[in-house]
């Protein structure tokens, strides 16, 4: 059975973006040894992309004409790897030539069951706060993988909000990087 990976950019301060949606922080403190790691350990290991709308249009812009000489191998994962979308808005979602884009209304944990039996891959959900939050609240995530970043944003949207029931998490693998950011790996305590 596959899982549900949420790898998520984070503040010191529980925000995965800033005011504005700013990304500035992340973009400032990537470098290649977080690429590599992330490309060996998330990028090419997916079956599939879990986005909500807002990071899905702000990732659709990028994407598609992203060039692999320019950003490595990830933009071929990126690209090839079929997403998944949750929005309630949205009436179609589309991924430039790709032909690879689900687009899901509610989150039924019953169906992402299914989806997670379909292949020993995982699922990661990237950015997404919202459907972060829900999928934390529905015990739907299996590992948490958390890029934290050694910056305090002070407005943003938050990781974890509104949290409804106490979750423990063990740490099952860390690293610490030469720009500062800290990598922790959590799965839920069975």
């Amino acid at each position: 059975m596959g899982k549900v990976i949420a790898s998520i950019f984070v503040s010191l301060d529980n925000l995965m973006v800033g005011e504005n949606e700013d990304m500035s922080w992340v973009i400032e403190n990537f470098d290649a040894e977080m690429g590599k790691d992330m490309d060996a350990e998330v990028m090419s290991s997916m079956k599939a992309i879990l986005l909500g709308r807002t990071t899905y249009e702000i990732m659709v812009k990028y994407w598609p004409g992203a060039s692999v000489a320019v950003e490595g191998p990830g933009v071929d994962e990126m690209n090839l790897t079929p997403k998944i979308v949750f929005s309630r808005t949205m009436k179609k979602a589309t991924w430039g030539n790709y032909d690879n884009v689900t687009l899901l209304n509610d989150i039924v944990p019953a169906e992402i069951d299914r989806l997670k039996n379909q292949s020993e891959k995982p699922m990661v959900l990237m950015g997404s706060a919202s459907i972060v939050q829900q999928f934390s609240r529905l015990g739907l995530i299996d590992e948490y993988a958390l890029w934290l970043h050694p910056v305090i944003l002070g407005r943003g949207k938050p990781l974890f909000k509104d949290m409804n029931l106490k979750q423990d998490l063990q740490l099952i693998n860390s690293r610490v990087y030469q720009n500062g950011v800290m990598k922790l790996i959590l799965e839920p305590r069975k």
